[in-house]
């Protein structure tokens, strides 16, 4: 059986899971994370729970099967199972590695573990690492299948100048493996940013946390 980390690791390389309708369940990776990728004409949700449960309640859901696991019955219902929550689905990106050496933005790495950009990082993951430029945060660390996920703050003076574009290009910079970005669909602005820093849109997701 293909892990969520095989299927993320295809995906990042450009062979997804086949395009049959179908929904693949896969365990967790770890007990913080469970949710729902949604590739092109086939989902996969990594949970604990169990799988005939997940396929019997994805018939139930009056849609398209297509749409199954991102209803909002879907979800709702496994939040419930799960007793957990979730904020939003988001848009799935990911970069390659770029070659040529460090970032040309200087970058100087936050130590300080308390600083609220790693203090809110360290609730979705772990080696999280952070770099602040002038006006700007970057933050990474490993999410989702122990992927390497990327997010970063500009100041609101300096927005729409390029600052955003150039610190996640400084990300796949920094990087020896790809770089992973959930991105809420509305928030246009970031989603031109990381596409304009090379990154490609792979799917949707949707992560289930555990309350606070």
């Amino acid at each position: 059986m293909e892990t969520l980390r095989d299927i993320l690791d295809g995906a990042a390389h450009g062979v997804f899971p086949p395009e049959d309708g179908r929904t693949t369940v896969v365990p967790q990776m770890s007990p913080r994370d469970a949710g729902i990728l949604a590739f092109t004409a086939h989902s996969v949700v990594f949970t604990d729970e169990d799988p005939q449960w997940v396929y019997d309640t994805l018939r139930a859901v009056d849609c398209d099967a297509l749409s199954a696991s991102m209803n909002p019955r879907f979800l709702a219902a496994l939040m419930e199972r799960t007793g957990r929550t979730a904020e939003t689905v988001d848009a799935m990106l990911v970069g390659s590695p770029l070659p040529g050496g460090p970032p040309t933005l200087p970058l100087t790495e936050i130590e300080d573990r308390d600083h609220p950009r790693i203090r809110y990082a360290l609730r979705r993951r772990h080696e999280v690492r952070a770099w602040s430029a002038d006006g700007g945060v970057l933050v990474t660390g490993r999410g989702i299948g122990g992927r390497l996920e990327v997010s970063v703050e500009v100041d609101e003076p300096l927005r729409h100048r390029g600052l955003g574009r150039l610190l996640v290009t400084a990300a796949r910079r920094l990087a020896d493996e790809p770089v992973w970005a959930q991105v809420a669909p509305g928030n246009a602005r970031s989603v031109r940013a990381f596409q304009a820093a090379g990154y490609v849109p792979v799917g949707a997701e949707l992560l289930l946390t555990a309350r606070r």
